[in-house]
Parts: structure tokens; C-alpha cells; sequence
């Protein structure tokens, strides 16, 4: 990317915790946006400028991200802000981007019903990774759910998607509970418990940062055979994965519209640049693709607007798309949602997710699931 000779950088704000209990996650989304920046440096930049990351960590804690963004709009002079990871954290976010009219890109999955113009979604919608997730398990193991989830904003919404399309699929929802975030504060033997008492076909997992790995070896360790009655999750990554257990991971699901087993040529490219990079010890996440290519979408945009102000940007957020890993994705116009490519995975015997579902569709995003109730075909190509 070429233009002007000026040196002086754009500097944006990196928001992600390298520390606390969302960490594992979220290391991966800084790695994932500094390779992005690293590599548009490497190609000249934009209109000949760098990308400067002005890098901080919030310690998975809601209200330190509200600081440390304000210090990064106040102090550092950033006006795009890429970070976030649990919803908590964005909403804490979103009225500091809002007040100082910066852009704030997220890259992870949520639970929807919700626009800020000055907010870029780029993580799975609802009706890209949920409706998609439900029909593959109540075609293949049953229509009898266990809800279980992280007490904060996602889960419980998360839960009530997934609920809603159970129910429309002709299923039911056995039991619903919440457990501390703080993994010291879960009470495993109550939770085990209640699964026990309820006999669920399907447990539907919202739990998140550090507790997931603890509440898959309990499972296993009570006896319940995910082959036959498996944990699904879209919370649950590789870099979760990694923390568990083989035998604790194996067979369960999730639903996302990356996976790093994907053979497109992009993705191919993009490994080989992360093992390069970062070596074989840091996961690769749908959460680290989507930081990934949303510093590709924002350095296009920036091109074409010459300007990182957020009256520059908006304009031209929708006119391009992006050949990342997962597919060919674009932003859309109307809502600042992202259009992705839904599959399912499932997580065989060496810890490692492989897609058991790929219709090949790219899906257009609709986070108020005004047109995407429970489907059998559960696409809409784009």
C-alpha cells in the first residue's frame, strides 16, 4: 500500500489481556493483530505511513478496559481501538469510542442485538455460528439440553439463543445455572450434580476464560461420554483446548467460521506466517482470524479514506473485502457486522478441532435475527 511519503504512523490502540482469566484467548488476538500490522508494515504500510499498536493490558477486568481506553484516546491519540473479548468488556468500551469518536473493532463472537456506528463487528453473529450449532446437534444426538454458563452479559444471552431454537426445533431446556467467573469461586461438584440429576443428550457451555478446562475434566471424570452425550460450546477454542486434557476435550463441538485445519490457500499462508512468527506453543483461534483480517478490512478502509477519523472511515468500511483464512468476508453496510462462512467442529483424540459440517455459504450478518429463526438448511449464501 503506497501514497504519501509521510512517515509519521497511524497509531491505533491494542485492547486485549495478556493477563487474567480470559488471557489464554486474548494473547492470541494481540499476537494475531500484531502479525496483521507487522505484515501491512512490511508492505509499505498505508499511503506509505506505518501502523503504530500502542499495546496495553487490561487485565480481563470491565473497568479496566474503560481506562485504559480512555488513556489510549485522551492520552495516546489513537482513534481505532482493536480489542475486547468477553461482551462485558465491550459494552465497557463502547461509550468511551462513542464519546471521543473513535472505531472500536471487535473480533470475537457475541451474542448480538446490538449496533454502534462506531463499532465493527467482526466476529460470528448469532445466526452465523448458533443456528448453525443447533441443527447439527439435534440432528445428530438428541433434543434434550443442559444450559450452563459464566454469571456476565454472553451467557445469558448466548443461552436464551440457544434455548429459543431448541424449543423451535422441537426440543427442550432440562436445566439452566450460572457459575462464578473466578475459577476458585465454581462450585464443579454442584454443577455435575445437576447435569446428573437432569440427563441431558446435549450440554450447551457458556462458560468462559479459565473455568472451561476444569468443567471438562469434571465431566469426564463423572463418567458422562462426550461421543454420545458431548459438551458444545462456542466459547471453547483451541487455546481452551490447550489447557485441558485430551480425554477431557475429545468430542465435544463448537460451532465458528474458522478452524486452523482449514486447507484454503489463505489459510495455509496464514499458519505458516503464525508458526513463523509465534512457533508452534500459541493456539490459533476463530478469535485470532478475526483480529487477523480486521486489521486487513481497517488498513483498506484507511487507503481509501485517507484518514483515520471516523467520518473518513465510514464511508468506506463496505466498499472491499478481504481474502482471509476462513473465506472472503466484507462488512456490511447496514449493520457493521461481518459476512463469514458458519461451520461446525468437532475435537477428535489429539485435542484438535476437525469440521464435521461445511455447507460452504458465505452467511450475511443479522445480530437481530429478524430473518434467521431455526433453519434445516441454516444458510443464506452471499
Amino acid at each position: 500500500m503506497t501514497g504519501s511519503k509521510s512517515q509519521t504512523p497511524w497509531r491505533v490502540g491494542v485492547l486485549f489481556s495478556s493477563t487474567g482469566v480470559t488471557a489464554a484467548v486474548e494473547r492470541t488476538q494481540q499476537a494475531a493483530t500484531l502479525l496483521a500490522i507487522e505484515e501491512v508494515n512490511a508492505s509499505g504500510g498505508v499511503l506509505g505511513r506505518p501502523i503504530e499498536p500502542v499495546v496495553l493490558d487490561p487485565a480481563s477486568r470491565p473497568p479496566r478496559y474503560r481506562e485504559l481506553a480512555k488513556q489510549l484516546c485522551d492520552q495516546a491519540g489513537v482513534a481505532v481501538i482493536f480489542g475486547c473479548y468477553m461482551s462485558s468488556t465491550r459494552k465497557a468500551v463502547l461509550p468511551v469510542v462513542e464519546a471521543h469518536r473513535a472505531l472500536l473493532f471487535y473480533p470475537t463472537l457475541y451474542e448480538g442485538f446490538e449496533y454502534s456506528p462506531n463499532c465493527v463487528y467482526t466476529g460470528a453473529a448469532p445466526n452465523q455460528n448458533s443456528v448453525q450449532l443447533v441443527r447439527y446437534l439435534t440432528s445428530h444426538f438428541g433434543k434434550r439440553l443442559f444450559l450452563i454458563g459464566s454469571d456476565y452479559v454472553y451467557p445469558y444471552e448466548s443461552n436464551r439463543i440457544i434455548a429459543d431454537l431448541f424449543r423451535q426445533a422441537g426440543g427442550e431446556v432440562l436445566d439452566e445455572m450460572y457459575v462464578p467467573l473466578r475459577v476458585a469461586d465454581i462450585d464443579m461438584p454442584k454443577v455435575i450434580r445437576r447435569i446428573e440429576a437432569a440427563q441431558p443428550d446435549v450440554v450447551y457451555s457458556t462458560v468462559v476464560g479459565d473455568g472451561i478446562a476444569r468443567f471438562y475434566e469434571a465431566y469426564g471424570e463423572a463418567g458422562f461420554d462426550q461421543q454420545t452425550h458431548p459438551i458444545a460450546s462456542q466459547s471453547t477454542q483451541e487455546a481452551e483446548i490447550a489447557q485441558m486434557s485430551a480425554r477431557a476435550a475429545a468430542g465435544s463441538i463448537t460451532a465458528a467460521p474458522y478452524f486452523s485445519t482449514l486447507q484454503t490457500p489463505a489459510n495455509l499462508r496464514f499458519v505458516a506466517a503464525w508458526r513463523k512468527r509465534f512457533g508452534t506453543g500459541l493456539p490459533i483461534t476463530a478469535c485470532a482470524e478475526s483480529a487477523y483480517f480486521q486489521v486487513m478490512l481497517y488498513a483498506q478502509t484507511l487507503e481509501r479514506a485517507g484518514s483515520d477519523r471516523l467520518e473518513a472511515m465510514l464511508p468506506h468500511l463496505h466498499e472491499h473485502e478481504f481474502d482471509a483464512p476462513q473465506g472472503r468476508v466484507r462488512i456490511d453496510q447496514e449493520n457493521h457486522h461481518t459476512y463469514l462462512w458458519p461451520r461446525v467442529a468437532r475435537v477428535d483424540a489429539q485435542g484438535v478441532f476437525q469440521v464435521v459440517d461445511d455447507p460452504g455459504l458465505r452467511v450475511k450478518p443479522d445480530p437481530y435475527m429478524y430473518e434467521n429463526r431455526f433453519d434445516p438448511l441454516a444458510g443464506r449464501p452471499a
